[in-house]
């Protein structure tokens, strides 16, 4: 079975991703492997940042590797926060900072269609291979559910009548961006 490792901590994203690569592909976290320390996120865009958090395991390592960066892109506000999602509200926030500075953002605003865009770069053999996902959908007014992390309880997708937070793993994998973005890098590593 191929291995890879998965350039990341996070536990939430860990727990979205290993069961869609079951039996497939064996995931490694940073932590599992030993490796620690600030992985650099300073590109202005998706694709680049997702390329620097790779580069950087792989330089560490010498072993094929994926990193993601994922964006909230909202109209309203010309696509913010983007690429800045995860330190929306500044450094150190937590998920309830940055969705409680982006419903201050949009309050009383009527357009309130977003999208989150997620980039997968695999490196393999020190080669970057990108695999894109995207969900169109609307911020909601307030927060609804306990699900996922991030934005997911004001975030609502277009393909449903609930928010991401309301959604079990399995049913927000099958439409979520990672989860669009994770079908593409597994039908790319079948062949």
């Amino acid at each position: 079975m191929k291995e890879l490792i998965f350039a990341t901590n996070n536990k939430h994203k860990l727990s979205e991703v290993r069961p869609m690569l079951e039996g497939k592909v064996l995931i490694h976290s940073l932590s599992e492997i030993g490796l620690d320390g600030d992985i650099p996120e300073t590109a202005a865009t998706l694709e680049g940042n997702a390329l620097q958090k790779a580069q950087w395991v792989y330089e560490r390592t010498g072993r094929d590797c994926f990193a993601d960066d994922t964006g909230l892109e909202v109209d309203a506000l010309g696509g913010a926060p983007g690429v800045y999602s995860a330190r929306y509200a500044g450094e150190g926030c937590s998920f309830d900072d940055n969705m409680d500075k982006l419903l201050a953002a949009l309050d009383g605003v009527e357009n309130r269609k977003a999208r989150f865009r997620t980039v997968i770069c695999l490196l393999e053999n020190g080669q970057p291979h990108y695999f894109e996902g995207r969900v169109e959908g609307r911020i909601l007014t307030e927060k609804h559910g306990t699900e996922g992390f991030g934005y997911d309880p004001i975030f609502q997708p277009d393909d449903s009548g609930v928010p991401f937070a309301e959604m079990d793993m399995e049913s927000k994998n099958r439409i979520s961006h990672r989860g669009r973005a994770m079908v593409k890098l597994i039908d790319y590593l079948k062949r």
